[in-house]
């Protein structure tokens, strides 16, 4: 007769405790398939428990196939064929990054995360408190695909007063994150499609577009942004590009480049723009430069941005504007998808934008970010570092690139430094077959750090050209 004691239960009832003890004879094969367990009653005698009690517990074992009956014989263990799954996934910090949301670095230039003093947490939680005594209905209603009405016009509202877009809000989809709208650009546009990405970009957008196992291609830039050349060599029908500030370079393209990128659109049907407008803005000198949608005509530009960047880079708000054609298409092939952002957060966001916070928020972060950037490029310049650097494409956003008079190769330079507490990217990690003009520059990223360590971060990158 089996036995098993319940001295130790913990947390577990004396069912819970039944269950695990014989699934585990079973894993164990202790037990073998075939074997007769005890009746009910006898093996509750002998364990001198409720036969409720084994009742629960081979129920459970039943329910989960470890057991089985046959009526009037008794409970039978069953033949379980462990060989797929006998060998547990071996997990490692290779294949698993966990974060404790704190970095190891001393000045992290790779970083967007967005400083915790800088959120506007009093306004977010009053409109927050505000919503769960007005709004309680609709935060607990199933929002369309697009998401809410209200959060799609104040978008299409912010969008006309500071982009110069006229769009309407039906022409508005929010989702959790650009990666998840590039997803549902890929459905509906076609798997079939050629995409391209810029060479050099940033990494992450190609890896989505290959992930979804579609054709993606890279067109190269020259200094007034990607060619156009390059684009019809490789018979691309969909480009990806960051006009208004390219990441890594800093590159604005110009309007005859954004004309033409147009130009090569409208020869095909099949040939749409997507233009990433990820953090036009904080440009720090002069007006924000218009967009290419602005000056679509004939609808061949679809537009990106995000709330990422001037919020927070834990706030998963994005949001594409589709043309109007495709507008229909989208709600006629996909409308079965849920909207990704929960209502709670729409409508705080919402009401952010609306009750005039999100401009008051912009103008305080882009002063902040002019002081910030200003202090960093003087602290440069009155350092010995100076001697050995040039900066360049400063004014454009929340990155610049410092390039470096050095012998020592990116990779090795790279290394030296981490162990220095500093975590640089270089521009050549960008480019598929860097070029020699991208050795030594180095692309900083300073939104994330505060400015009392930048005068210890210059010094260190000083001392590792040494």
């Amino acid at each position: 007769m089996l036995t098993y004691s319940f001295t130790n239960l913990g947390s577990d009832s004396l069912y819970e405790h039944l269950y695990k003890c014989i699934k585990n004879d079973i894993l164990q094969e202790v037990l073998h398939p075939g074997d007769k367990l005890p009746s009910k009653r006898s093996f509750a005698k002998n364990l001198g428990i409720s036969v409720i009690t084994v009742e629960n517990a081979y129920a459970q074992l039943i329910a989960e196939g470890y057991v089985y009956s046959i009526p009037k014989k008794g409970f039978f263990v069953a033949d379980i064929d462990q060989s797929p799954s006998k060998r547990e996934p071996v997990l490692s910090a290779e294949n698993m990054h966990l974060s404790s949301g704190k970095s190891s670095y001393l000045a992290d230039f790779t970083s967007n995360q967005t400083q915790h003093n800088l959120f506007p947490f009093s306004i977010w939680a009053k409109l927050m408190r505000e919503l769960l005594n007005e709004k309680q209905s609709e935060l607990l209603t199933n929002p369309p695909c697009g998401g809410i009405l209200p959060l799609r016009e104040a978008i299409a509202k912010y969008l006309k007063d500071f982009r110069g877009m006229v769009v309407s809000p039906e022409q508005i989809i929010v989702g959790a994150g650009t990666e998840y709208l590039y997803g549902l650009l890929i459905q509906l546009l076609g798997f079939d499609k050629h995409y391209a990405v810029e060479n050099p970009g940033y990494r992450k957008i190609s890896q989505i577009y290959k992930s979804h196992k579609v054709s993606c291609h890279y067109a190269s830039l020259d200094k007034t942004g990607i060619q156009i050349n390059d684009l019809e060599a490789q018979e691309i029908d969909i480009v990806h590009l960051s006009p208004s500030h390219h990441f890594p370079t800093g590159i604005v393209t110009p309007i005859s480049r954004r004309y033409e990128l147009l130009g090569w659109a409208s020869k095909s049907d099949t040939r749409y723009i997507i233009e990433d407008d990820y953090d036009s803005e904080f440009r720090l000198t002069g007006q924000p430069i218009p967009t290419l949608q602005s000056i679509d005509v004939l609808e061949k530009v679809i537009y990106m941005n995000t709330f990422t960047k001037t919020l927070a880079s834990t706030i998963r708000i994005s949001y594409m504007v589709l043309p109007k054609h495709l507008v229909n298409r989208f709600y006629s092939t996909m409308s079965f998808y849920s909207c990704t952002v929960p209502n709670f957060e729409q409508y705080t966001l919402a009401r952010f934008i609306s009750e005039g916070y999100f401009e008051k928020h912009l103008n305080r972060m882009r002063n902040y970010y002019h002081k910030k950037r200003d202090c960093f490029l003087q602290q440069i310049t009155k350092s010995p570092l100076a001697n050995r650097c040039s900066i360049s494409e400063e004014d454009a956003g929340l990155h610049f690139l410092l390039t470096l008079n050095t012998n020592i190769e990116d990779a090795t330079l790279q290394k030296k430094l981490e162990q220095n507490g500093i975590k640089m990217s270089f521009l050549s990690q960008y480019f598929v077959n860097p070029p020699k003009s991208a050795e030594h520059v180095f692309v900083v990223n300073y939104s994330s750090l505060s400015e009392e360590v930048f005068a210890q971060a210059i010094q260190l990158i000083y001392e590792a050209l040494s």
